[in-house]
């Protein structure tokens, strides 16, 4: 049973809502960080990403990053940028792309659930993106971007927010991507009790986007609790900042994957390689090997021709991890081919969202790397199997889309 709590919540004055909210942190490098801070001087980027703000020869995670940060988010707060709820609330999120909407509800989520296991994890975490999140939250003291959880849908749920949708929104805005964003203050005791009950009655909730905001949020709890032996467990930092989705409205889109080198192997090596275990399909087209169709099957892109690689049967497995088309690339190509042995720490990879096209995986490619794989999407199923095995997808394996805005709610840890 999943225990969600409502919070005094730091959110932007009304009129500013749609120049602060900005895409999570780890959407942007460095350099459109900078350039979208530069089109929108109230980005939250200049929180979450205050590197941006500061000479390039400053380490990305140099402690001036984390002093700047908070510098930032206290000028937004003395500016009136940022304004704070007198009374805990929740918050109903509703985004809609493309036609598509999806309705969550923001509030925070309990450490102790995470740690028992009521929220369930599905991914693995990079390191380095860990220690950038625990040293941003105890820098701020807050949590400033939301862990996107998701519920299995209840009709009773469903009525309740459609319910609050009748009232007046507190944000209604559409981003510049085109994705139409709304809020609505969830203030009355009885509604609050009443979404309490509604998630703690639909049973485990599962982490689908935020691995690293989750992890790290968490890591510095427990770094609290040893500061402060006498908690009792009703303190802010007992609890993490989140949005929670039913399963049935949320839209997954591939993690795609490029690497810098071939392990010094040559293009021909390479591929007689690869066919161990896959099968080179001529593609209908480019768009088959760069939108793959179906489950078992991958594109690849090297010296400029795209392939389609379909997983032979032998290697094929009903294993929830096993049986990811992303653990196929890892466990059969990445690993013993390329030499990624672990894809949490190698620098030689890097990991490209769906939401950028395969345009973006040819100009890397033509860039700094050398081969690129897109991959047929996880499955909302696969994701829920993996979690309810208690097993770890490979990282990076889900890509949702639209990305939860950082900056429309924050929560203080004191």
């Amino acid at each position: 049973m999943a225990v969600i709590r409502p919070f005094c919540c730091i959110r932007p004055a009304g009129e500013l809502a749609g120049r602060v909210a900005a895409l999570p942190y780890d959407v942007y490098s460095r350099e459109e960080a900078k350039r979208e801070i530069e089109r929108e001087p109230l980005s939250f980027l200049s929180v979450d990403r205050a590197e941006a703000g500061l000479p390039d020869t400053v380490d990305a995670y140099d402690g001036q990053v984390y002093e700047k940060a908070r510098e930032a988010l206290a000028r937004f707060e003395r500016e009136g940028v940022l304004i704070r709820e007198e009374e805990p609330c929740m918050y109903l999120y509703e985004l809609t792309m493309d036609g598509h909407t999806q309705t969550g509800i923001a509030a925070c989520a309990a450490v102790d659930d995470y740690l028992n296991g009521v929220v369930k994890k599905h991914e693995n975490t990079r390191e380095d993106k860990e220690r950038d999140r625990i040293r941003h939250v105890d820098a701020l003291n807050a949590q400033t971007g939301p862990i996107f959880l998701a519920y299995r849908a209840r009709k009773g749920l469903r009525e309740l927010l459609e319910e609050i949708k009748e009232g007046e929104a507190l944000y209604d805005f559409e981003a510049a991507d085109g994705i139409r964003h709304r809020v609505f203050r969830i203030g009355e005791a009885e509604r609050i009790t009443a979404l309490i009950k509604e998630i703690g009655e639909a049973g485990d909730v599962y982490i689908a986007d935020g691995h690293h905001r989750a992890a790290s949020a968490v890591k510095v709890a427990l770094k609290r609790r040893k500061e402060r032996p006498d908690y009792d467990g009703s303190e802010e930092f007992n609890y993490f900042l989140s949005v929670l989705f039913p399963d049935e409205e949320l839209r997954i889109l591939p993690y795609n994957r490029v690497v810098r080198d071939l392990n010094g192997l040559s293009a021909e090596a390479f591929l007689e390689r690869v066919q161990e275990h896959f099968r080179i399909v001529e593609p209908d087209g480019a768009q088959e090997a760069k939108h793959p169709s179906e489950k078992g099957r991958m594109g690849m892109l090297l010296d400029g021709t795209w392939y389609v690689l379909e997983a032979r049967e032998e290697i094929r497995s009903e294993d929830p991890i096993r049986g990811l088309d992303v653990s196929l690339l890892q466990d059969y190509i990445l690993a013993p081919v390329l030499g990624v042995e672990d894809p949490r720490t190698d620098q030689r990879i890097e990991f490209i969202g769906g939401i950028r096209g395969s345009a973006e995986l040819e100009r890397r490619c033509g860039d700094d790397m050398r081969v690129a794989f897109s991959m047929y999407p996880t499955s909302m199923e696969e994701l829920l199997a993996v979690a309810d095995a208690g097993l770890l997808m490979p990282p990076k394996s889900t890509w949702f889309e639209p990305k939860l805005r950082s900056g429309l709610f924050i929560h203080e840890e004191d």
